[in-house]
């Protein structure tokens, strides 16, 4: 197969529309259009085409060997829902971007949000409202949680069944594109997330055009993607159109790719491999940064690693061990997954080493774990205190403000930002919002619906065996995770001052943009206090992040006189004020609030 070769979909034009659908093993596809049948032609390849006169908003179908009649599996728009028709819809847009030239992962300060729950709106245009709001406060990139066409009006978008078809009752295709045209007009970058490890069970007719899915390998969510066995040629030019849509088509800057791990490929070249060939075709031919971050549930380098070196050459992936060790120390929380963490220990390996489970035994697993990273750069991995997993895959969504009080919600922050990772925030969490983050669907077919709910019953057995789940397909627990948006109010207003002033810390300081592995050396824990350093050229800063529920005297070991630059325990901040003094002399104490964060400068 020549690469990305095959455009697939309703490509419109004022002259004719180009409809093409992939379906190598039938012998008759018809293209029914109000007007009636329109037989269809076949080439070497399996592509049905036609072309024809229409106008946007004409509803299709195929009709499949004189019998199925199915909406495009690559439809653009799905205006009438997952089992309506679907619509030619005119991608035409007045772009207005044309200097915009991305930001690199290594700049990134990622904020990731829910379309449906961000704003009372529940679209794309609730969104665009609050862009100045992100802006001020330091955010130059949104991460938006899956938008494919997914079954009813309310989803996370992993259950989504049409890739290329924007949801619906987020706003379609045309206020997307105005979300990321508005977005880099303000300096902000905008990843989608994308799922190309399974396809949602209501409404996937895909399997009626073609072998799309393999039964040799096997996904928690439903059945494995054909990327390597017969046919999967045209499986892997399916997603590899769709990567196209989002970052050529609909200018989207970085792909955050979902559960790579469930990829199952044995071939020569690797379908992710493939996906970062394409995204550097793509970044070439826009002369804009387009970048592929994965989700891996396998402390593996090999999918960032470059192709020189054996690897996919993705250029990040989302460290859940960071999460894990920082949560765990600070709540407590040692059931389940969490059994492998919860002292400062693991923290500090998280700092210096990115894998925890490195080579190492995982008593959780109960099995040696993962490979070491020592030869990827900082900038390559993005680190969160919280994200939709980790706040929705509870129970009842409950996040960190639920578990914290103010002075460990500044730590966890100071944590995250003051790290040389990726940063990323949840929405939300940068002013103590409240509100869950439940898992919530909204599903048509009532086996499934019972499926869900028993499945998530079933799932939180190790985590929460006294706790009443919210239904997952009641509006109101939908409801119920839509932002409250308290950003005026006490301690909100403080803490959204506090995030503000730490991101700009983090932008402006030298000694916070070294991403490689010399530019930050990490201390052995003192009790409950991780210290380490960040430096680049003559910028030198010394960090103590304190766990400990009761203040701590350190002695300045560094040797150099110190001034102090940030202070989570400060008053400005609502803390105590009993954090260290501001000028530190080499040998004398250094007192350190309680769960606080506290920089020195190197005088």
């Amino acid at each position: 197969m020549e690469k990305f070769a095959h455009p697939i979909g309703a490509w419109y034009s004022p002259a004719a529309t180009e409809f093409t659908v992939w379906a190598p093993l039938l012998q008759k596809v018809e293209l029914q259009l109000p007007d009636g049948l329109h037989p269809m032609t076949k080439d070497d390849q399996g592509y049905w085409k036609i072309s024809i006169s229409v106008s946007p908003g004409t509803q299709y179908r195929f009709r499949l060997d004189g019998e199925v009649i199915c909406p495009d599996p690559a439809s653009f728009s799905q205006p009438e829902g997952v089992h309506g028709s679907s619509a030619v819809l005119d991608r035409h847009f007045a772009w207005t971007d044309g200097d915009w030239k991305g930001i690199p992962l290594s700049n990134k300060i990622i904020y990731e949000l829910h379309t449906g729950t961000f704003s009372s709106t529940h679209d794309f245009e609730g969104i665009e409202r609050r862009l100045d709001y992100l802006a001020g406060l330091g955010i130059n990139t949104i991460e938006l949680m899956p938008l494919g066409q997914f079954p009813g009006d309310r989803n996370w978008g992993y259950d989504g069944v049409y890739p290329f078809a924007v949801q619906h009752s987020y706003g379609g295709a045309k206020a997307f594109q105005q979300l990321v045209d508005a977005a880099h007009a303000r300096g902000i970058a905008v990843i989608v997330d994308v799922v190309y490890n399974h396809l949602g069970p209501e409404g996937n007719y895909l399997e009626a055009f073609a072998p799309y899915f393999t039964d040799v390998y096997k996904t928690p969510w439903g059945k494995s993607l054909n990327f390597d066995g017969p046919w999967s040629d045209g499986v892997r030019n399916y997603f590899l159109q769709n990567a196209r849509m989002w970052l050529e088509d609909y200018h989207v800057d970085a792909l955050r790719v979902d559960a790579v791990h469930a990829i199952r490929d044995f071939s020569a070249i690797h379908f992710i491999q493939q996906l970062k060939e394409l995204a550097l075709e793509i970044e070439r031919r826009c002369n804009c940064k387009k970048e592929l971050i994965a989700e891996i549930d396998l402390n593996d380098p090999r999918y960032i690693n470059p192709v020189s070196k054996g690897g996919y050459g993705l250029d990040g992936q989302w460290i859940d061990e960071f999460h894990h060790s920082l949560r765990a120390l600070m709540t407590g929380e040692t059931n389940a997954y969490y059994e492998d963490f919860g002292q400062i220990a693991q923290l500090e390996k998280a700092f210096r080493s990115t894998y925890v489970y490195d080579g190492v035994y995982s008593p959780h697993r109960k099995r040696t774990f993962g490979a070491r990273a020592d030869g990827n750069s900082y900038d390559q991995f993005v680190v969160f205190a919280q994200n939709h997993d980790q706040v929705g895959n509870r129970a009842i969504g409950d996040r960190l403000t639920n578990h914290l009080n103010f002075e460990q919600l500044k730590l966890a922050a100071a944590t995250v930002l003051l790290s040389p990772y990726v940063p990323m925030l949840f929405m939300g969490e940068e002013y103590g919002e409240r509100n869950p983050f439940p898992f919530f669907g909204n599903f048509g077919d009532t086996e499934l619906i019972e499926a869900v709910r028993k499945g998530r019953a079933a799932e939180f057995k190790a985590f929460h065996s006294d706790i009443e789940i919210p239904d997952p397909m009641a509006s109101e627990t939908f409801e119920s995770a839509v932002l409250s948006w308290k950003v005026g109010e006490e301690p909100g207003s403080t803490l959204l001052a506090f995030y503000r002033q730490l991101i700009q810390f983090r932008q402006t300081r030298p000694a916070l943009q070294g991403r490689t592995r010399d530019t930050m050396i990490v201390h052995p824990p003192t009790g409950d206090t991780l210290p380490f350093e960040r430096k680049i050229i003559n910028d030198h800063l010394f960090i103590w992040l304190h766990f400990g529920s009761r203040p701590v005297s350190l002695d300045n070991i560094t040797g150099r006189y110190l001034g102090k630059v940030f202070d989570t325990a400060d008053t400005q901040w609502k803390g105590p004020g009993t954090g260290p003094q501001y000028d530190i002399s080499p040998g004398q104490p250094i007192l350190i609030a309680p769960h606080s964060a506290v920089v020195f400068e190197k005088k």
